[in-house]
């Protein structure tokens, strides 16, 4: 991020004043508030354009596709923090959200900049997507890094919500490059890696998002909002039955000590 040189603060997003609140140059209480889904409201706060429908069923699919998947490490964060803090549901979500990085909520970003990285690369091959692709994974694999977007622990023949997003996307009219340039890179794992890693969600969503013309230095945000609306889920089901307690307990259970002992007075 460039440090600007401003010396007054300013904002295309919004304004108000004691009769009207505008949003993007719409009347928040006249033009949006009913007339507008949250999901094509985020789209319109984030770029200022309206979404189309193309964009619309997109983004809203893949809002419902990655904001619920159990008892997931940043699930388990907040379930805890509410415990130890009741009162606190802000925290709660708070920390549930600050687990967000390059492995968990964060790797759509990676795989969105991957594709990206693959698009440039294509330049210097003649437009050839899959030479393009070769080189940029097999940088990658030189510098043991991870590929963002393929594997998943416990979808590893399939991730069902892959399929979906794809047909989502085609049926709502999406940009299909980006489709068929994630499937690609799902083709070249076995010659690239040495292991079938098959799509998983945080690959696709951005393979969908790019597609409609979202933005990727967003695409970090979308599955952040999503989880937000479920750590309030869990976090309102952990006031009326709580486990964070337990989570800890399990932890403590299972926890084997690797450190050193203090020597007896006779050793």
């Amino acid at each position: 991020m460039k440090i600007g040189k401003a010396t007054v603060p300013r904002s295309a997003i919004c304004t108000s004043n004691q009769d009207t609140i505008v949003v993007r140059g719409a009347d928040l209480a006249r033009d949006l508030i009913g007339h507008i889904n949250f999901g094509d409201y985020f789209f319109l706060l984030l770029t200022g354009k309206r979404a189309d429908s193309a964009t619309s069923a997109v983004l809203n699919a893949t809002l419902v596709a990655i904001a619920e998947h159990g008892l997931v490490p940043s699930v388990q964060a907040a379930r805890m923090t509410l415990a130890a803090a009741p009162d606190a549901m802000q925290g709660a979500v708070a920390a549930g959200l600050l687990g967000s990085g390059s492995v968990i909520l964060g790797a759509s970003e990676t795989a969105g900049r991957l594709y990206l990285a693959i698009e440039k690369e294509s330049a210097n091959h003649g437009g050839d997507l899959r030479a393009a692709a070769r080189v940029v994974l097999s940088d990658l694999r030189a510098r043991k890094l991870p590929i963002a977007g393929y594997g998943h622990p416990e979808h590893k023949s399939q991730d069902p919500r892959v399929g979906r997003l794809f047909e989502v996307s085609a049926q709502a009219g999406g940009g299909q490059k980006y489709i068929e340039m994630a499937k690609m890179v799902e083709d070249l794992m076995p010659e690239v890696v040495g292991k079938p890693l098959k799509l998983n969600v945080s690959g696709a969503i951005p393979a969908v998002l790019l597609g409609v013309g979202f933005p990727v230095n967003a695409l970090k945000g979308v599955p952040m909002l999503a989880r937000t609306a479920s750590l309030i889920a869990h976090l309102n089901e952990e006031m009326e039955d709580s486990i964070g307690f337990a989570l800890s307990y399990q932890a403590t259970r299972e926890q084997e000590y690797t450190g050193e002992m203090p020597l007896g007075d006779d050793a």
